[in-house]
């Protein structure tokens, strides 16, 4: 299948996804070009997440920045929380720049099911993301209990809760699943900036990535819809937006 014939079934859900290679290949450009760093300048984090298909599906390009530092749990969310990014802004080049990416991710097969993917070696599509299809059921039958967050299942639990903040919303979109993850970004997105905000950084730029990661069955790869391309110049403490850069029309 050629790759347009892949962008037109991500695009049916998600109309600005690129590539998940290409961003990387844009993002690359943009750091060398934009900011005139080498990607060995580079210190990137991500909040994907930790479902191993985010692994597999991996651009191999990004082994040129340094890292990744693993920020994300279920879904994406940045589990790592506060001490993670402190500990993640104390590892970048002085004169370099952390990159992160993150927001959570869902399945789109070839046949442009939503919520699934076809697996290598496996006969029937699973699902994807599965803690956002979790939260959505337990959400739909009313068995999430306002501010119920156990150390057994806290990550899990915490996607419950942020379903459960936006109720009526999920459950009276017309795709839930699709809105469930909207919600989920916007919780993503949310957090990230707040401990960025709360952070000191030792270098000259900090770039913020947020995007819905949509994976798709083991033949097609994976495909990235940027919703937040900034970046903040810890020099001028000036913030710039450059999400025209991913845009494919």
């Amino acid at each position: 299948m050629k790759k347009r014939e892949k962008l037109e079934i991500i695009r049916k859900w998600y109309p600005n996804a690129i590539t998940t290679i290409d961003s990387v290949n844009t993002l690359i450009d943009f750091v060398e070009n934009e900011l005139d760093l080498e990607p060995q300048k580079v210190m990137l984090a991500d909040s994907l997440c930790s479902d191993d298909v985010n692994s597999i599906q991996y651009p191999a390009r990004t082994q040129e920045f340094l890292g990744p530092f693993k920020m994300g749990g279920l879904d994406g969310f940045p589990f790592t929380g506060l001490t993670g990014m402190a500990a993640f802004a104390s590892h970048v080049p002085d004169d370099g720049a952390v990159f992160i990416y993150y927001g959570p991710h869902i399945g789109i097969t070839k046949n442009g099911t939503i919520g699934e993917i076809h697996r290598l070696g496996q006969s029937k599509n699973s699902g994807c993301c599965g803690a956002a299809k979790g939260a959505l059921a337990k959400l739909s039958s009313n068995q999430i209990v306002e501010g119920n967050i156990s150390e057994i299942d806290y990550q899990m639990n915490t996607l419950e809760q942020i379903l459960f903040h936006n109720k009526e919303r999920v459950l009276d979109a017309e795709a839930p699943l699709f809105e469930a993850t909207e919600v989920i970004y916007e919780a993503i997105d949310k957090r990230i900036n707040e401990l960025v905000e709360k952070t000191n950084y030792n270098c000259k730029y900090v770039i913020l990535a947020g995007a819905i990661l949509i994976n798709s069955d083991s033949d097609m790869g994976s495909f990235t819809e940027i919703r937040r391309f900034d970046v903040i110049n810890l020099e001028t403490k000036t913030r710039k937006n450059f999400d025209s850069n991913f845009s494919f029309s």
